[in-house]
């Protein structure tokens, strides 16, 4: 059996991208399939993005084959395509601890290597980054050779950022190059009219038969300088117009190259050294297969971008690792289904995450209701909007690290008017292994500070329902808040859902903890610890962080030996800080008040229970202040 070392035979070698110099076509090909193996192994031991990093191999090494990206600048849009980059630039090596803790990051990270420049979580602003880098350099009069690069995803394409970008970049540089990674997938199929346009460009049947043709001469053509070829591109171009019908974005000032195969190497090498002597901002449309190499992921890309562990054998799938805990998303997806068979006027929105969402079936069974807008969370917001206006009952379910990408359309189109639009904020807190780019940690702090505005988080997976139901007869703006967890079911009845009202567990004449959020239950678990050791620490679900149950939390404050605040969120400007404006308001002393949350730094990646055991967030953290607090308080 031959040994790992002899399956990545070339890739081993590759110390970082100049070691691509050395190698000829067919070695370089030979290496695009000993990287796809690796990431096969990768999804072998743990869930990670997949299916994106299959289609740029070649549209990787290429790329570090024709421009020094210690040189020029290179920014890769979303930032979850980068593992070919990784593997090209030094990092092969450490490959195998991607996306645990200490390990690789699954996305750009400048800490990991000079080839990352920005760590890119969310999508569509690449183009502007690599815009601004080129434009510093040019006012820095650094060396005009100097390229930026950008590479970005056609289901990234349509955010409204992109074409802020595309619109300043013919005034702002001379050597910007947007690399349109066209694979016709989002994580979802896009949507939209830029998706259809794509879709135009790309099945023409008579510009892709001269497309064809004038790759076949081209091959034939020697690389760069050679007059033929600059009178091919010409003609290709010429025709390219005519058939379009006056492309869009040359008429915002880039010249359109393309469509390409972003499969062939040697056709990408030549077109990518073509475009680098191109004076202006230039966009190589480069059409790529999503799962490329990987029979199932071709075959169903949703599933495999970002797929669970899996054994294969060689293009089969033998068995794949499913988890049979429900998560807090499927509660949720169910009850906005639930809500949605009993009252019409209820739609569903989501931007590009219907799979992270779990709202297929909801996308099934309600498909006049559902809305996919794409990667465009700022007009989702706003179209909400406009549908509460009218009388519907819009429910906006999007990642609470992505909502704030609509941040100014919260505020002026929805808390502003006071609509009853219903947020779903879906990885509320810790995001595990995706990092600090997509820890929904913020969203206490950015949403309490909306009047009209009401911020709920479900102390257990019972009261997520009863949430939804409230938000959707509330005649203002709610919040929802839930975390990436397993869902959780505390053994209770729980107390009926009152506008700012708290429901008390437990009340502990030792201490209290003040849980806001999934949390709850560690809590509980925290206090039956602590009363086997002879402390009496009650629980309280505050359920709202906004508006906040002064009279239960104040008289806690008043009464037990300490009061703890537990939130999976950021501790500046959330659920703690409101407890103790609260306190201060109220005169009381709050020098028995403690906040545990998360500190003022960014989170790395991790598991989600190494982090918040990290955070002493775990049951033996929050024991352990308990303990703390309990032995400083004075004997009565």
């Amino acid at each position: 059996m031959s040994s790992q070392a002899d399956k990545q035979a070339i890739l081993s070698t590759i110390e970082g991208p100049q070691d691509l110099a050395k190698l000829s076509l067919p070695q370089l090909e030979l290496l695009a399939g000993e990287m796809r193996d690796v990431l096969c192994n990768l999804v072998a031991c743990r869930s990670a993005h997949f299916a994106s990093n299959l289609g740029v191999v070649e549209l990787c090494i290429a790329l570090h084959d024709t421009f020094d990206f210690l040189h020029d600048r290179l920014i890769w849009d979303t930032g979850h395509q980068i593992y070919p980059h990784k593997l090209l630039t030094g990092r092969y090596a450490e490959f195998g601890t991607m996306r645990t803790k200490g390990g690789l990051m699954g996305y750009p990270n400048p800490v990991e290597s000079d080839y990352d420049l920005f760590m890119t979580g969310h999508a569509g602003a690449s183009v502007s980054t690599a815009l601004g880098l080129a434009s510093g350099d040019d006012l820095l009069r650094r060396d005009e050779s100097r390229h930026s690069v950008a590479v970005i995803g056609d289901g990234a394409f349509p955010s409204g950022v992109v074409f802020e970008a595309l619109n300043n970049a013919r005034r702002q540089s001379e050597k910007l190059l947007v690399i349109l990674n066209d694979n016709q997938m989002s994580i979802c199929p896009p949507v939209g009219g830029v998706a259809d346009y794509l879709d135009r460009l790309r099945i023409n049947p008579m510009y892709t038969g001269l497309k064809d043709e004038v790759a076949k001469i081209l091959s034939r053509v020697p690389l760069l300088g050679d007059p033929t070829e600059r009178f091919l591109v010409q003609i290709k171009e010429a025709a390219k117009a005519g058939l379009s019908g006056g492309m869009i974005f040359e008429d915002m000032g880039l010249r359109y190259v393309g469509p390409i195969d972003g499969h062939n190497i040697g056709l990408l090498r030549k077109y990518l050294q073509m475009v680098k002597k191109i004076e202006g901002p230039v966009l190589l449309h480069v059409v790529t297969e999503k799962g490329h190499g990987f029979k199932p992921a071709t075959e169903d890309p949703v599933l495999f971008h970002a797929p669970p562990q899996f054994e294969r054998d060689e293009d089969e799938i033998v068995a794949m690792k499913k988890s049979s805990s429900r998560a807090y998303t499927h509660v949720a997806s169910d009850a906005i289904a639930q809500q949605m068979r009993t009252n019409e006027r209820v739609t569903v929105m989501t931007a590009a995450m219907c799979q992270g969402n779990k709202l297929e079936g909801v996308r099934e069974e309600f498909p006049a209701r559902f809305f996919d807008t794409g990667i465009c969370e700022a007009h989702t917001v706003a179209f909400a909007a406009g549908q509460a206006k009218v009388g519907m009952r819009p429910v906006v379910d999007i990642y609470s690290t992505f909502l704030q990408r609509a941040y100014d359309h919260i505020f002026q189109e929805v808390a502003l008017q006071n609509l009853p639009v219903t947020f779903m904020l879906d990885r509320g807190g810790l995001a595990g292994p995706d990092g600090p780019t997509h820890h929904g940690v913020f969203d206490f702090g950015y949403l309490r500070v909306f009047p009209n505005l009401v911020v709920m988080a479900p102390g257990d997976a019972k009261d997520l329902p009863a949430m939804l139901d409230f938000a959707l007869q509330h005649d203002s703006p709610c919040a929802i808040r839930y975390p990436k967890a397993s869902a959780v079911e505390l053994e209770r009845p729980p107390a009926p859902l009152e506008l700012g009202r708290s429901e008390v567990l437990s009340w502990g004449t030792d201490g209290c903890l003040v849980a806001c959020g999934a949390l709850l239950p560690r809590c509980v678990e925290v206090a039956s610890k602590l009363t086997e050791e002879g402390l009496d620490v009650g629980v309280i679900n505050a359920r709202f962080l906004k508006p906040l149950d002064t009279e239960t939390i104040l008289k806690a404050i008043r009464e037990c030996g300490f009061v703890i605040t537990v939130e999976e969120a950021a501790l500046a400007g959330g659920f703690g800080s409101a407890v103790l404006e609260a306190a201060a308001e109220a005169g009381l002393d709050s020098s028995g008040v403690r906040r545990l949350g998360i500190p003022d730094h960014y989170v790395e990646h991790g598991e989600r229970d190494e982090l918040l055991a990290d955070l002493q967030l775990d049951v033996e953290g929050i024991a352990a202040k308990c303990r703390k607090l309990a032995a400083r308080a004075p004997a009565i």
